[in-house]
C-alpha cells in the first residue's frame, strides 16, 4: 500500500494517442490560511476560531488507514513541507510531467465546505475554494482545470455559484459528493441540475462525503475495508434516485460522472431498475424510457478504482455495456490507491479503446 516508487520517466502511455487526461486529482491547502484572502472577516473568524462542523463526526477515528495519513501515498508529501498535492511544482514533477499528461482535472475534497452543517460557512468556503483553485493552480498551470465546488445542501446558493463560474473556461465541471443528506433526485437539489444544464457543464459526483447518516443501510461498518466498498453502493443509490426521480427527463442535456465509485455495478443496477420499471411504470409517469437507456445516455464513470474480476472477459462485458465512450481515466492522485496510467488500463483492452479511455472520451465530454 505504501511502496515508494521512483518518479516515472517522462512520456505518456503508448495507448494514449489522443492525449492523457486525468479526471481525478485532489489538491489540498497547506493550511487553512490559504483561504483567508477569499473569505470575509466574519467567515474567516468563524473558520479559524470554530472550524468546520461536518454533518457527522468520526467518533472512532479517521476515514482512512492510519498507515496512510490523509489517505495519501508516502512519496507524495512535498520535500518542502505541506500535505500531499499542496505544492504545485512537486505535483507538476510527480504527476503531470512524469506521465506526460495533457490535462488534469482538480477535485478538491476537504476542506471544501461541502457537507458542513453551517450553511453560511459552507457557502463562503465553497466559493473560497474555487477562488483558491484559480489563484494557486489554474492561473499558473494551463494543463489543469478546476471543478466548481458547491455547497450542495443549499441548492439556491449552489446554483448561484455555478452561474458565477460558468463563463470561466478554466472550470470544466461541477463537483458534488456521493453521500448527501437526501438522494440527489430530490427537489431540493434541482437548482443545481438546472444551473449545470444551462451552463453545459457535466456534474462530477465523487465518492465519499458527509451525509449525517450511517454509511450502510445496517449502520456503521466496523472496518475500513467495509467503508471503501460502500462507495459503490452510495453511487448506485444516487444514480437510481436521479433516474427514477426524472432528473434527466427534466434536464435532457445533463451529464454526470461517477468518480471513484467503481463501475461494475452499472449493468446489474440497470437490469434491476428495468425489471421493476416495467411492472411499476405507472408510479413514475415522468420516466418515459427504460432506466438502462437513460443511464447509458447520461452517466459516465471513472476508471479508478477499476474492477479486477477473475475472468478478464467479465470486465470487458461491463465496459461494453456502459459504453466505451463513457469511461474516463482517473489516477486519484495523491491517494494511496493511485493508479499509474502506464498500468491502469489492462493490456487486453483493445488499443483504440484504451486511447479513448486515456483521453479521447474526456476531451469530448469536457470540450478540451
Amino acid at each position: 500500500m505504501n511502496l515508494v516508487r521512483p518518479i516515472a520517466a517522462p512520456g505518456r502511455p503508448a495507448a494514449a494517442t489522443l492525449g492523457l487526461v486525468d479526471c481525478d486529482i485532489h489538491p489540498r491547502v497547506r493550511d487553512l490560511g490559504e483561504f483567508r484572502p477569499f473569505l470575509t472577516e466574519a467567515a474567516w473568524h468563524r473558520l479559524a476560531t470554530y472550524g468546520i462542523h461536518a454533518r457527522h463526526g468520526f467518533a472512532k477515528g479517521y476515514p482512512f488507514p492510519k498507515a496512510a495519513p490523509l489517505a495519501c501515498r508516502r512519496d507524495a508529501w512535498p520535500p518542502g513541507g505541506g500535505p500531499p498535492a499542496s505544492d504545485l511544482p512537486f505535483l507538476q514533477a510527480q504527476l503531470l510531467d512524469a506521465y506526460g499528461m495533457d490535462v488534469g482535472v482538480l477535485n478538491p475534497l476537504q476542506p471544501s465546505g461541502q457537507g458542513d452543517v453551517n450553511d453560511g460557512l459552507s457557502v463562503a468556503l465553497a466559493s473560497a475554494v474555487n477562488e483558491w483553485q484559480v489563484e494557486h493552480w489554474l492561473r499558473h498551470e494551463p494543463r489543469l482545470r478546476g471543478s466548481i465546488v458547491v455547497p450542495y445542501e443549499d441548492g439556491a446558493a449552489s446554483a448561484e455559484e455555478i452561474r458565477r463560474r460558468a463563463g470561466d473556461p478554466r472550470f470544466c465541471q461541477v463537483l458534488l459528493m456521493s453521500r448527501t443528506s437526501e438522494p440527489l433526485g430530490r427537489q431540493r437539489y434541482w437548482p443545481i441540475w438546472q444551473a449545470a444544464a444551462e451552463a453545459g457543464l457535466p456534474v462530477g459526483i465523487h465518492a465519499f462525503g458527509y451525509s449525517g447518516h450511517a454509511m450502510t443501510n445496517g449502520g456503521w461498518p466496523s472496518f475500513y475495508v467495509e467503508e471503501v466498498q460502500e462507495h459503490a453502493t452510495s453511487a448506485q443509490a444516487q444514480v437510481s434516485s436521479m433516474v427514477v426521480e426524472g432528473i434527466f427527463e427534466r434536464f435532457p442535456g445533463l451529464k454526470v460522472i461517477m468518480i471513484e465509485c467503481g463501475f461494475g455495478w452499472m449493468p446489474s443496477l440497470a437490469w434491476r431498475l428495468d425489471a421493476t420499471w416495467k411492472r411499476l411504470k405507472d408510479e413514475v409517469p415522468h420516466l418515459k424510457r427504460a432506466p438502462s437507456e437513460v443511464m447509458r445516455e447520461h452517466v459516465f464513470v471513472s476508471t479508478q478504482p477499476i474492477e479486477e474480476p477473475e475472468r478478464p472477459e467479465h470486465l470487458l462485458d461491463a465496459m461494453e455495456w456502459i459504453g466505451w465512450d463513457r469511461i474516463l481515466f482517473a489516477s486519484d492522485y495523491p491517494h494511496w490507491d493511485f493508479d499509474d496510467p502506464r498500468l491502469a488500463i489492462p493490456a487486453f483492452i483493445p488499443e483504440e479503446k484504451r486511447a479513448a479511455i486515456y483521453g479521447g472520451n474526456a476531451r469530448r465530454l469536457f470540450g478540451f
